[in-house]
């Protein structure tokens, strides 16, 4: 059983109460938000973890503030553990009593969420929602990374939510979230980094046809990987110039110092242990910290190491901008003999596609567009929107073209700078959200 997805403990019903809590068992009761008071033991939110205004569930409420921020949330119920905190007398005394067993981990968001929840849809589609768990991702990891800075360790549990929402995200359209978590901001780097790096361990394990237990293991690796970076001085995490060699020898020691705070924290997977401590391991020997080759290195530290990589070189930061996503995975496949696990960056190239959404590129009639949507078939064919033409140097009526439909006579002849083109609106243009 995965440690991070552990199911309840089933207790007979002739076991007592006062047997159960003896024993150190918990009792859980759903209650409505309006009944919740200071004392109470917070064990779980209902509802999608995305209307929940905490990252961190189970804990006893004290501050009225936070039970004004649920009643103002689509959240309606939750469940608080009498056995650890407050009941209500004598409003839920016929609630249901759900007793398990307190050296479990906390339970993750239920297994059996609507199937429709993860059926494919088009990007269009998808991208909405990809702002919302974009956006609710970016205040969870701060939050939780926040608390890493002040030495209070992680309760991987705790995250299980967020990695569900990106992970059924992932499985309606793999490029939406991917494509909108690269633009994070200069400032945003550190935790939306955080949130892409997940979304692609999560698509890249898919990929590899993992089953779901080891994706959702993948996921949550991917979203502590650098929570090491939290323990170094903000001034050299933020620092807009070139690192000094001193300074670039600190940001060395990231994994291992996120590693040994890991050790510390609840709930964490041996794959989560394993990425955190060697996504910076490359296959010549040349990475850090442990100097390790190829066979020595994991399969998931492998993959942390090409979906960090990408993630980094596609954003903007305090000293550089971000390269286009076609760029980008074309440099990657240059190092790919010394850096990456070949067959690994492949499967990473196949799960972006050879020009990933937000890639600009020329075609075959003249005219300019940026990738807006993968082929279900064709690497080389996605749908591109043309919105420039090269020969009257002139904006035009934007039009979708699926280069892969039958008939289709255009193709991509090259790709194109961004720079080079200035086009101000390109974001706004694939994501259809606005710059």
């Amino acid at each position: 059983m995965n440690p991070l997805f552990p199911a309840a403990v089933p207790v007979q019903e002739s076991t007592s109460l006062r047997g159960l809590l003896s024993k150190g068992g918990c009792l859980r009761k759903k209650i409505s938000v309006d009944e919740l008071e200071p004392g109470m033991f917070l064990d779980e939110v209902c509802g999608s973890w995305i209307d929940n205004p905490f990252w961190r569930s189970r804990r006893v409420i004290s501050d009225p503030k936070d039970i004004a921020l649920l009643r103002a949330s689509k959240v309606s119920e939750v469940w608080i553990d009498v056995s650890k905190g407050a009941d209500v007398w004598p409003a839920t005394a016929r609630a249901e009593l759900q007793p398990l067993s307190c050296d479990e981990p906390p339970l993750a968001p239920p297994a059996g969420r609507d199937r429709s929840d993860r059926t494919p849809v088009p990007f269009s589609e998808e991208i909405a929602r990809a702002v919302k768990i974009c956006a609710a991702g970016k205040d969870a990891v701060t939050a939780m990374f926040r608390e890493a800075r002040m030495g209070n360790t992680v309760d991987a549990a705790g995250v299980a939510g967020l990695v569900e929402e990106i992970s059924s995200s992932v499985a309606r359209n793999s490029s939406a979230l991917i494509s909108l978590a690269r633009l994070k901001t200069a400032d945003d780097y550190t935790y939306m980094h955080s949130v892409a790096v997940c979304a692609m361990m999560i698509a890249l394990a898919r990929q590899l046809n993992q089953p779901a237990a080891v994706v959702r293991a993948a996921g949550v690796a991917g979203l502590l990987h650098d929570v090491g970076k939290m323990m170094l001085p903000i001034e050299v995490l933020n620092k807009p110039g070139k690192l000094t060699d001193f300074e670039f020898a600190m940001v060395r020691e990231h994994p291992v110092k996120g590693h040994a705070f890991l050790l510390e924290s609840a709930n964490i997977d041996p794959v989560t242990l394993d990425v955190c401590l060697h996504h910076h391991e490359k296959v010549d020997g040349s990475g850090y910290p442990k100097g390790l080759k190829g066979p020595q290195i994991s399969l998931f530290a492998k993959m942390g190491a090409v979906c960090d990589v990408y993630d980094a070189i596609t954003s903007n930061r305090p000293y550089k901008s971000g390269w286009d996503p076609s760029e980008s995975l074309r440099q990657m496949g240059i190092w790919a003999s010394g850096h990456f696990d070949l067959p690994v960056f492949q499967a990473f190239a196949k799960t972006l596609g050879i020009y990933p959404v937000g890639s600009l590129v020329r075609l075959s009639s003249g005219r300019i567009g940026v990738v807006t949507e993968q082929s279900k078939v064709y690497l080389t064919m996605p749908v591109v929107k043309a919105f420039y033409a090269v020969a009257s140097a002139r904006r035009i009526e934007p039009q979708s073209i699926d280069l892969s439909a039958r008939g289709c006579t255009e193709k991509i002849m090259s790709r194109e700078d961004p720079a080079k083109w200035n086009f101000a609106d390109l974001d706004a243009l694939w994501s259809g959200i606005g710059a």
